[in-house]
């Protein structure tokens, strides 16, 4: 007997709903167990999800904003390039940002799910490769073209009918720094997309084809209602807020300087609907800061649910965005158009966009935002041959930094923030897979923003390469020169800073974007940003403030200059009086 529909049988409805969930999340637990590269394995740097044959998403894993926002286009790139020419046993796959990719290094496997001859949906996962070519390990090179990123990928047939294209394979492959590594990743990636073929073919035998896809789409629909119900429960208002990134990459004079540029985002909530508007935002620029829509639009949706669904009572698919329009400038830093380079902004922008909703809604929403996080990604590649195997390597690292205050908590420290979601990669797994060892890894005091809620603090950390193994490395990093902002009278959190010590004892400070050579021994220090304070920096409970100094993450200096205490030794006593009870 078929299921009912899901507006006649609410508990077979939720037990769907949560099974497309339960698809997502298991093909996250199949890439981890069986993907190659630490970034995969061990950061977590992925995304999962399940879509419909229109290319909507369905459900996601509990994976990275950044990419989740934008993959619906991804798979609707698919769907167009391909439309009725799909068949059971094929899988695609891309990586191109002007077909709904997000930049080069995230490589999307789609496979089509069918049942007795019916398409059912994708499945989806994205994973980023820590390398995919060009002239810069990690493809994250200061350039000025797309065609300089790496490997461009537009939507191809990787397996047709269950046969692997194998030229196809063999033309990726030699086009990657560790061959070897890419396939294992990739073949995690299939791997993870069939699981979630079989689960949702399971699905179908037990509840029939066409009700499956009657439940793909009312599960969007009920988020749709959802968000548009929390909307209307919310202040109507308009919000606007200005910001400027450090730079592109690319050189604007005679001296170097690389110029700042200016970002501008208003947001207007009108019932049950919102529109954020960017226009005067600055236009395209040189090097690799111009961000796909989807990518910009991947920042709004984290900011915005974030902000708006903070118990997160509402599924994120394709429906819960209905309600949110998007205006952005054509060939303007948050609208790329072909060729403009890509690869920084993919995070940068995202991160950006993402606090910066949140600094526009301050104004009428006061009570559901928080502080700007670190705002960066804060990516360091290496890339040279390990002399302990005599193999070429590339690192891809994200390092941490702090997440901001909230309207009733401080931040938290070296924790990925806004729209990242990925995992500290351990020092053991760092030193056994390339040639580095990990001096420090800690937290830097005074880092996060004063307020009556105190920004969380940034993170310092050291690699030295070791003997033999001389490098050529990568930075991509903002709020360099542009501090992490404060909410409602709450300060700024502390800059990035990114040092380099040649084994001569020569100190250099590095930009926060481009390549770099680093000779054996040589010692890189990053001190990734901190994040912006709450509320006005007078409202801070002393206790508070006490417990800071206790552990180490507010200073004696920093108490007396930025909170006016005469004796930061007594707070302190008194804090450690109280733990001790």
């Amino acid at each position: 007997m078929k299921a009912a529909a899901p507006r006649d049988d609410p508990a077979t409805f939720e037990i769907v709903k949560n099974g497309f969930y339960k698809i997502a999340e298991e093909m996250r637990v199949v890439l981890a167990k069986t993907a190659y590269s630490p970034l995969l394995k061990s950061a977590g740097d992925y995304s999962c999800g399940l879509f419909d044959a229109r290319g909507e998403m369905v459900a996601q894993g509990p994976d990275l904003p950044i990419h989740l926002g934008s993959m619906p286009d991804a798979v609707r790139a698919i769907v167009t390039a391909f439309a009725a020419d799909v068949h059971d046993g094929d899988v695609f796959l891309h990586n191109d940002p002007y077909f709904g990719g997000s930049h080069l290094p995230d490589v999307n496997v789609v496979r089509p799910a069918f049942y007795e001859g019916r398409l059912l949906g994708y499945a989806c996962l994205r994973a980023h490769w820590p390398d995919v070519g060009s002239a810069t390990p990690g493809s994250y090179g200061a350039v000025t073209e797309i065609f300089g990123e790496g490997l461009r990928l537009p939507p191809l047939r990787l397996i047709s009918r269950g046969a692997v294209n194998a030229d196809l394979e063999n033309v990726i492959l030699a086009n990657v720094r560790t061959p070897d590594e890419r396939k294992g990743d990739l073949g995690a990636q299939l791997a993870a997309t069939l699981r979630a073929t079989e689960r949702l073919k399971a699905l179908a035998r037990r509840y029939g084809a066409q009700e499956l896809i009657g439940y793909m789409a009312q599960v969007m629909d009920y988020s749709e209602r959802l968000m548009r119900a929390t909307l209307m429960d919310l202040p109507d208002g308009e919000g606007v807020f200005e910001d400027f990134c450090d730079g592109d990459g690319i050189a604007d004079d005679e001296l170097g300087k690389d110029a700042p540029f200016r970002i501008r985002l208003s947001v207007k909530k009108m019932a049950d609907r919102l529109i954020v508007d960017f226009a005067g935002t600055a236009g395209g620029v040189k090097g690799p800061m111009n961000a796909p829509l989807s990518v910009t639009a991947s920042g709004i949706y984290c900011g915005l649910k974030t902000a708006i669904d903070p118990n997160n009572l509402v599924p994120p698919n394709s429906g819960c965005w209905r309600a949110i329009e998007i205006r952005a400038p054509k060939a303007s830093v948050v609208n790329a158009t072909f060729p403009a380079p890509v690869v920084y902004a993919n995070h940068e922008m995202s991160h950006r966009v993402a606090d910066m909703v949140m600094g526009a809604l301050a104004s009428f929403m006061p009570e559901q935002v928080m502080a700007c996080s670190q705002g960066t990604s804060a990516i360091l590649t290496l890339c040279g041959v390990d002399p302990r195997t005599g193999r070429p390597y590339v690192s891809y690292e994200t390092v941490k930094g702090g997440y901001g205050a909230r309207p009733n908590k401080d931040g938290i420290n070296c924790i990925a923030s806004g729209i990242s979601n990925t995992m500290n990669t351990p020092v053991e797994i760092m030193e056994m897979s390339f040639p580095v060892r990990i001096e420090r890894y800690e937290v830097n005091p005074d880092s996060g923003g004063a307020g009556r809620y105190r920004g969380g603090c940034g993170a310092i950390r050291v690699w030295r390469l070791l003997s033999g193994a001389d490098a050529t490395c990568a930075l991509c990093m903002e709020r360099m020169t542009s501090p992490p902002f404060g909410l409602l009278g709450g300060k700024g959190g502390a800059a990035a800073v990114v040092k380099l010590t040649t084994p001569d004892g020569a100190t250099r400070h590095l930009p926060g974007k481009g390549a770099f050579s680093a000779p054996a021994g040589a010692v890189i220090e990053m001190i990734t940003p901190g994040s912006g304070g709450f509320g006005a920096v007078a409202a801070r409970d002393p206790a508070a403030i006490g417990r800071d100094l206790l552990d180490g993450y507010v200073s004696a200096a920093a108490a007396k200059r930025d909170y006016g205490v005469a004796d930061p030794q007594a707070l302190r006593e008194a804090a450690e009086s109280e733990d001790a009870r």
